[in-house]
């Protein structure tokens, strides 16, 4: 199959909610991960890896730091006179367009963009997910199949099913049943987001999906359930490693596991590298008592206490006295001398102040106001806040960004509280 014969269209319009203040300022696709990569990085790095050199990104919500990220693709060698990258944000016109309604409208109002590069095939991606995955074999399996619709599934642990598209496939591998998000799974294959249309196919699914009344316009409620009836819809089994992110245990949890020894995931392996932005960022300096373990480093971090078992981007200050333990902590955050950081996850540019403590006591009380985002112990603070010295904040606290030291009425913040700025503020 010719480079040309195949288009990736990524969507990385999700609000991400579930991800709460951590996607707040950004896209979830463009959600840091792994002390140095963005979470899109991976199918970007994917689609080049299989050969696929046209690649549409469909952004809606707070792209710009995608944007920014992105660029004109050249980290993954897609700034190029034939295909290349293509940003697709939503506009308004005089034609049928508007903000995109679901993931099959997003798609629908880019047809004049598929129509205008004649692939063969669309690869539709989500930009969310972790993984490594050579494309060309699914791509294969679907013209071998003569297939309309194949979809890439991969069975995941049982309590874990609820949260994705649910099928049932027969022995040749054609989907026979598919329910989105049941309440109670009768199967623990799901589908990861990663689907292969014919174009003909695909413009015919969509455009039926624009004429129907009281659709949500998306694929895993609308189309998909309605080709498994009507169309041959089959199920290409995937083996590796492979993560919805979509949740802040989830993303924490796939952060910790890169610390593994062997990680489920390696991000070593110059087979299948991951492409990213470089920074123009000086070498990791440890402080002459300084104590690192099972942890990953970005470049410009300076650790002058102990970390542990925790992921570090670039520019972090760890102070003297400080102590990072199972966390991940992103660019530029400043954790000052006697300050403690314990299974939490912090954003970009935020500072702790000397001796305050970000995961305090036992006390494991779930989040109030969001018992079902944060129950697990771990605590989340938002970018360019600055936390006092001296205070302690507990146990899954939602602590929101730009707050400042005002912000922060009392010395401890009780497990389950959370602090936002008041409405007004700027």
């Amino acid at each position: 199959m010719y480079k040309r014969d195949v288009v990736a269209m990524i969507l990385a319009g999700g609000e991400g909610r579930r991800l709460d203040i951590l996607s707040a300022k950004r896209a979830k696709p463009a959600v840091p991960f792994g002390g140095k990569y963005r979470i899109i990085d991976f199918c970007l790095s994917n689609c080049v890896h299989s050969g696929i050199y046209c690649v549409g990104v469909l952004t809606q919500y707070n792209p710009r730091s995608l944007h920014d990220h992105i660029r004109i693709g050249k980290p993954w060698n897609l700034d190029r006179m034939e295909g290349g990258i293509f940003l697709l944000q939503p506009y308004i016109s005089d034609a049928a367009t508007d903000w995109y309604r679901g993931t099959a409208d997003a798609i629908y109002q880019n047809l004049d963009f598929l129509r205008e590069k004649k692939p063969q095939l669309v690869l539709i991606l989500s930009g969310d997910h972790i993984y490594k995955m050579d494309y060309r074999p699914l791509l294969r399996f679907h013209m071998e199949k003569q297939a309309d619709l194949t979809i890439s599934v991969i069975a995941v642990p049982w309590e874990e099913a609820h949260r994705f598209g649910v099928l049932i496939a027969d022995e040749e591998g054609r989907i026979v049943d598919f329910e989105e998000k049941p309440r109670y799974p009768r199967s623990n294959l799901v589908n990861m987001g990663i689907y292969v249309f014919t174009l003909e196919v695909l413009e015919e699914e969509v455009e039926y999906e624009a004429r129907r009344e009281g659709t949500s316009f998306d694929f895993g409620r609308d189309v998909i359930p309605r080709m498994v009836r009507t169309r041959r819809v089959f199920a290409f089994p995937f083996e590796g490693y492979w993560k919805d992110v979509g949740t802040l245990d989830a993303y924490w949890k796939a952060n910790m596991e890169l610390l593994e020894s062997p990680p489920p995931l390696d991000l070593y392996d110059e087979r299948w590298p991951i492409y990213t932005p470089v920074e123009d960022r000086p070498p990791v300096k440890l402080g002459a008592n300084a104590s690192v373990e099972r942890s990953i480093l970005g470049s410009g971090t300076i650790v002058e206490g102990r970390v542990v078992n925790s992921v570090l981007f670039s520019g972090v200050w760890v102070k003297k006295g400080a102590v990072v333990c199972d966390s991940v902590v992103m660019s530029d955050t400043v954790v000052e001398e006697g300050a403690v950081v314990h299974r939490a996850i912090l954003d970009k540019a935020i500072v702790v102040g000397e001796r305050a403590v970000v995961g305090y006591g036992e006390d494991w009380t779930p989040n109030r106001k969001f018992p079902d985002m944060l129950q697990s112990g771990l605590t989340v603070v938002g970018k360019n806040t600055r936390i006092p010295p001296g205070v302690l904040i507990g146990r899954n606290c939602r602590i929101g960004p730009d707050l400042d030291y005002e912000d922060f009425r009392d010395t401890l913040v009780p497990s389950g509280e959370s602090i936002e700025r008041e409405s007004g503020g700027n």
